[in-house]
């Protein structure tokens, strides 16, 4: 694989697409949290100035406000390029909140006053967002402040007369503080988390994903040592093969050719089953490339299955409608043979496949009248040496088909049938796999250019 590998084995590339991600989601969660503080902000002010008629700078209150405000919309227009964010831009952001806050807190009584302890919300959401030395960081910022504050503010003409309950508007701003501290925790820290856990999702995804790559990495190797050892074999059997068909003596036994002739089948087929699985193990648009169309691709791969595979019934339905040219390989092929062939396993009496367009892609369904699939089997679907045949190595048909589909951005699906048996579904988008049609002037002028 070329692109970098961490040390937990995820690809470089994939972890920072999932941290960049989560670090745009918890941007906006951050720009959100913004704006209701400024809001909050202007209706605490106008409350306290003109309902409870406290002296407050109120000009100096609404500039920070406003600073706020642009310093939000140009949070905006950055969360908008959809660039990753890094850990030091949601640290930098929040530290302009935590200075906006105290300067609010100065002009407005300092510590006496009850909004004082939303300086817990800011080291809420910082413990959830960074990491390491930035979450410190901020307790120490934000208790400085407060250290600060305790000496350093505007007077509030606020009592400090707990003793009255709610008459005291002291209290209702305790309370107000402590309602707005617990709605927010709950809304914007369950939100932040759940970004988080998403990316841990991504990333673990993303971890299996390289790790099923690996495997097929290693068995691309083990498929090609393989192929090199059996090649010479095979070749001798088939030249020993054809000099006994043409020796004069067996050439008299009408049911020795008859066995020669099948052995040679058999021969043939063991290349085909070699070579299809080097190319399943390596790249999707293998070797031996040829230009064909959808239907004679599909009606060519169920006659050639059906022919060199015994099942008492085979079944072939083609509803793709319209032809249309493609590019056919062995891998492909060799990808609708494994899940045949894990269908006639399962139910070597009855064997369906069918095939018909959704939207834009190719829907290949191969049914089956066995047992079906467990519960475990279809959790741990597509993954390598998951199987219900109960032999070692089992599974890797079904892994092998799952990897050439989404190599080709297609996916393979499993179910089980209402009335029994086994569902698999392989999905393939038809600009994957489909030649762009070319008009008679094209073609023309192709034919000339080749003639001159």
């Amino acid at each position: 694989m070329n692109s970098a590998i961490d040390t937990t084995g995820i690809p470089a590339r994939a972890t920072r697409s999932s941290r960049a991600h989560a670090g745009l989601k918890n941007l906006h969660q951050l720009i959100q949290l913004r704006w209701i503080a400024v809001v909050g902000q202007i209706f605490t002010i106008e409350v306290a100035h003109y309902t409870l008629h406290l002296d407050l700078a109120v000009r100096e209150m609404l500039m920070v406000v406003g600073c706020l405000a642009i310093f939000n919309v140009v949070s905006l227009l950055r969360w908008r390029t959809g660039r990753g964010v890094r850990n030091v831009e949601l640290f930098l952001a929040l530290l302009v909140d935590v200075a906006v806050l105290t300067v609010q807190l100065y002009l407005s009584g300092g510590t006496g006053n009850p909004f004082v302890f939303l300086y817990l919300l800011q080291i809420a959401v910082g413990a959830m967002l960074l990491r390491g030395g930035y979450i410190w960081t901020i307790v120490l910022i934000t208790t400085l402040c407060f250290f600060i504050l305790s000496n350093h503010h505007l007077s509030l003409p606020l009592a400090h007369d707990p003793i009255r309950g709610l008459a005291s508007p002291y209290v209702i701003g305790l309370l107000v503080c402590f309602v707005l501290n617990a709605i927010l925790i709950v809304v914007f820290i369950t939100r932040i988390a759940r970004n988080l856990h998403q990316r841990d999702a991504r990333l673990a995804a993303a971890r299996q994903r390289a790790i099923e790559e690996e495997h097929v990495v290693r068995m691309g190797l083990l498929a090609s040592g393989a192929a090199h050892e059996l090649g010479t074999p095979l070749s001798t059997m088939a030249v020993i093969l054809g000099d006994w068909k043409r020796e004069p003596s067996l050439a008299r036994d009408a049911v020795l050719q008859e066995e020669i002739a099948e052995m040679q089948v058999q021969v043939q087929r063991c290349k085909t089953i070699v070579s299809g699985i080097l190319l399943s193990a390596g790249e999707a648009r293998g070797e031996a490339s040829a230009e064909t169309t959808v239907c004679e691709f599909l009606d060519t791969l169920a006659r050639e299955w059906h022919r060199t595979r015994y099942v008492r019934t085979f079944i072939y339905e083609n509803h793709f409608g319209e032809d249309g040219p493609m590019v056919s390989d062995a891998t492909l092929q060799q990808m609708v043979f494994n899940v045949l062939d894990n269908a006639r396993d399962a139910s070597p009496h009855w064997v369906a496949l069918a095939a018909e367009r959704t939207q834009a892609a190719l829907l290949i369904t191969v049914s089956d009248d066995g047992p079906g699939f467990s519960d475990d089997i279809l959790a741990q679907f597509g993954k390598p040496y998951q199987s219900s045949k109960g032999r070692p190595g089992g599974g890797l048909g079904l892994f092998l088909a799952m990897n050439v589909a989404r190599t080709l951005g297609g996916s393979v699906q499993a179910r089980n049938r209402a009335e029994g048996g086994a569902v698999v579904s392989i999905s393939l988008p038809l600009a994957a796999i489909s030649l762009p049609a070319i008009d008679d002037e094209t073609a023309e002028e192709d034919e000339q250019h080749g003639k001159s």
